[in-house]
């Protein structure tokens, strides 16, 4: 029988495999464009491995990680929204996307031997690696909140240069985090994550230079 450990491995490692490859095809596109770009496919993915990393917290009764997801997969949805794609998703699935995190977390309250609110209230986490984990993570959660307030005033979805600043600096210290934690889910997606926020800023930078050059030309 796999022990929960392990199952919680396997979860975190595919949840992270696919916010790996929303942020390559994000990554692709945008450097085939030359400019930063995000597919609504991104935020999909985004949804579906937010719930499996949702799970994960639990399993690994991580409150850093379980407070971080649940916040991030509302503003997936919202993203979703603002791109006026929610709507054309099929209803089982927009169904199931608002019902199974609130089953998950009920079961969680109820506990089980593998996972309980109980014992993650209980953490044997030395306070000292909460308070930089939930740092990390509030500030990585930043980015979503300063990115969904922009998105707002602006009626779409759009992610501008200081979501990816917040991005990288969040990104830095939960690998700080999860080095302390020895959590191989965490290290694996932020190593990765950093490589693209710093290029994305590169890249949006060059944009606005070059949008800065061509109104002075005018």
């Amino acid at each position: 029988m796999l022990k929960t450990e392990t199952v919680a491995l396997g979860i975190g490692l595919l949840a992270q495999g696919l916010f790996s490859s929303r942020i390559v095809l994000q990554w692709v596109q945008s450097e085939r464009a030359k400019r930063v770009l995000v597919p609504t496919l991104f935020w999909k993915i985004s949804l579906i491995s937010s719930l499996m990393m949702i799970g994960y917290g639990m399993l690994r009764h991580d409150p850093v990680i379980l407070g971080a997801q649940i916040i991030s997969y509302g503003i997936y949805i919202r993203n979703l929204q603002l791109l006026g794609d929610w709507r054309k998703l099929p209803q089982v699935f927009r169904v199931g996307a608002y019902v199974l995190p609130v089953l998950a977390l009920g079961w969680f309250v109820v506990g089980t031997p593998h996972f309980s609110l109980w014992t993650m209230l209980n953490t044997p986490i030395p306070g000292g690696w909460l308070v930089l984990g939930a740092v990390g993570q509030s500030v990585f959660l930043l980015r979503f909140v300063y990115q969904w307030l922009y998105s707002e005033r602006k009626g779409e979805s759009v992610l501008p240069l200081g979501f990816w600043v917040v991005s990288l600096a969040g990104s830095v210290l939960i690998l700080a985090y999860a080095l302390l934690r020895n959590d191989a889910v965490l290290l694996l997606g932020n190593a990765f994550g950093t490589v693209v926020y710093a290029r994305n800023i590169v890249l949006m930078r060059r944009e606005q230079q070059q949008l800065a050059a061509g109104k002075v030309a005018q």
